[in-house]
């Protein structure tokens, strides 16, 4: 089950709890003792007396947990959401097991589980790295590059991008990279974004040619170019599915000790 839908659901039950005692059970609960103090007794139920003198355990838990949990609501719905890297899809940028921060409200704000937009902000731009709902099961997050806007024309041939007809800008840097044997890598420059791809020579890869995104869409690519199941394979990312940009690394682990030396922007 989604991990928000939990969050929305012990939100409710646990704010419907604190209300319920608020407006019914604790004013019952404040007669008894009133009646047992006063000796007025009549029509007031006094084995309800022990009960009387603490809240019962669900009032207490949803006490102690409510506010605690509609903060995270808050945050993770509204604010920032943290999330793992699982794929190389987005090396060099992204290693597997970076734990990353997502700004929520850049590209405006959403209902958390529903998805709705209820307040219109900024719209993703070339080369924001963005997490979005996988157009094909919205219940998985993918992350990608996002490489063209609503009415941009794209073509990807011989590794090399074009959009609305012009070469994106990338620049060798070195042909025989340690982290990635058999790889490429290129400094790129997609919009005001500059970052590193990896281009594998001997992958041809799937070929773009002059497509056309249309509105209310988005074409993304992983920076590992050649290593990335992406808009070039399932097609164009609804306005809708957007959940948020990348902007931070905040931490890595890959199963060992956490680390923090590899806390840095996200370009």
């Amino acid at each position: 089950m989604d991990f928000s839908l939990l969050l929305v659901i012990a939100v409710a039950v646990t704010g419907l709890i604190w209300l319920l005692d608020l407006v019914w059970w604790r004013p019952r609960r404040q007669a008894v003792t009133a009646a047992a103090e006063t000796g007025t007794t009549e029509g007031v139920d006094l084995s309800a007396r022990e009960l009387s003198r603490k809240d019962p355990w669900p009032v207490d838990y949803a006490k102690s947990f409510f506010p605690v949990l509609l903060v995270v609501l808050v945050l993770r719905s509204f604010v920032v959401e943290p999330f793992q890297i699982p794929s190389g899809s987005m090396r060099p940028t992204l290693e597997v097991g970076d734990f990353i921060l997502v700004n929520k409200f850049t590209y405006g704000l959403r209902l958390p589980v529903a998805n709705t937009k209820i307040l219109d902000l900024n719209e993703p731009e070339r080369g924001d790295v963005m997490v979005f709902r996988y157009p094909q099961d919205p219940a998985v997050n993918f992350i990608k590059r996002v490489v063209a806007l609503p009415g941009d024309t794209l073509r990807y041939v011989d590794k090399q991008l074009y959009v609305n007809g012009e070469p994106v800008p990338k620049t060798l840097l070195d042909d025989a990279p340690d982290s990635a044997p058999g790889e490429l890598l290129f400094s790129e420059q997609l919009g005001e974004h500059q970052h590193q791809i990896y281009n594998n020579p001997r992958d041809r890869g799937p070929l773009v040619h002059d497509v056309v995104v249309p509105e209310g869409m988005y074409f993304a690519m992983g920076d590992n170019r050649d290593h990335s199941n992406d808009s070039r394979y399932w097609g164009f990312i609804p306005e809708a599915n957007i959940v948020g940009k990348a902007f931070a690394v905040w931490m890595h682990w890959d199963g060992g000790l956490p680390s923090f030396s590899s806390v840095r922007t996200i370009p």
